[in-house]
Parts: C-alpha cells; sequence; structure tokens
C-alpha cells in the first residue's frame, strides 16, 4: 500500500489471551500480546501514508453457527468433545459467547470508511470477558 500510494486498513486478529496471561500458554499468549503494540507502533508508522492499523480480539466462540454453516455448504458437523474447554459462556458478562459474524462484523466495520478516525485501536468482541475482574462470577 505505502508503494502504491494507496490508503487503507490492516487489520490484525489478537486473542483476549494475549490481555490475560494463561497458564501452560505462554507462547501464544506472548506472541497475542505483542501483536498489541505491533498494532500501535504500525499505525503510528503508516498514519502518514493513511494507512490506519488497528487490531481484533476475539475470544472463546460460540461454535453452533460454524456448525450450522458446515451443514449448509455440504460438510459434516463437526464434533464437540465433552469436557474439553470449560463452560466459557457461563463465565462472560454477557451470558453467551461472540459467533464468527460478531467478528465478521467488527473488521468489516474496522475496514470501512466509518472507521476513518481509528488507528492504533483494538476492537475487543468478547462479551464482555476482558472487562470482568476475576473474582466476578455472573449470576451468582
Amino acid at each position: 500500500m505505502v508503494e502504491l500510494g494507496r490508503p487503507g486498513s490492516i487489520i490484525v486478529i489478537v486473542s483476549t489471551a494475549g490481555h490475560q496471561g494463561q497458564a501452560g500458554n505462554i507462547g501464544y499468549c506472548t506472541s497475542k500480546s505483542g501483536l498489541l503494540n505491533f498494532t500501535r507502533a504500525a499505525a503510528m508508522d503508516l498514519a502518514k501514508h493513511r494507512i490506519r492499523v488497528n487490531s481484533l480480539t476475539p475470544t472463546a466462540t460460540d461454535r453452533e453457527e460454524a456448525g450450522e454453516r458446515a451443514v449448509a455448504w455440504g460438510r459434516p458437523r463437526p464434533e464437540r468433545r465433552e469436557g474439553a474447554m470449560l463452560d466459557f459462556q457461563k463465565m462472560v458478562p454477557a451470558g453467551r459467547l461472540p459467533s464468527p459474524r460478531h467478528y465478521g462484523r467488527a473488521a468489516v466495520f474496522l475496514a470501512s470508511d466509518d472507521a476513518e478516525m481509528i488507528t492504533g485501536f483494538d476492537l475487543r468482541v468478547d462479551g464482555g470477558a476482558i472487562a470482568k475482574y476475576w473474582p466476578w462470577v455472573p449470576n451468582a
């Protein structure tokens, strides 16, 4: 984009693990947290070229929508592995997990002219997961 003199938007995908430590996941957490500062530094470097750089932070994702889409596309529904993950849905303030469409809509916004003055920003689509104080248990 710089070489061609084209303005634009770059979206970096992070993870809630980049905002919070996670036992047994040092490499992933470290790389994702590094992307947060990469986003801010790149935003400063590229602003003069009218290139915006933002990050999008997803969290644990509701798999139902993806399963429905797989079936609609003629693929088998992915198997659920019971006990493989914590029940994240009960742990987020929103009481439900984001679906792929929520992430898609957020990315479209960040890439759009509606976000023309947003750069160096992290848009969290996480149902409040990062905002939650660790001992707070929803509906308890």
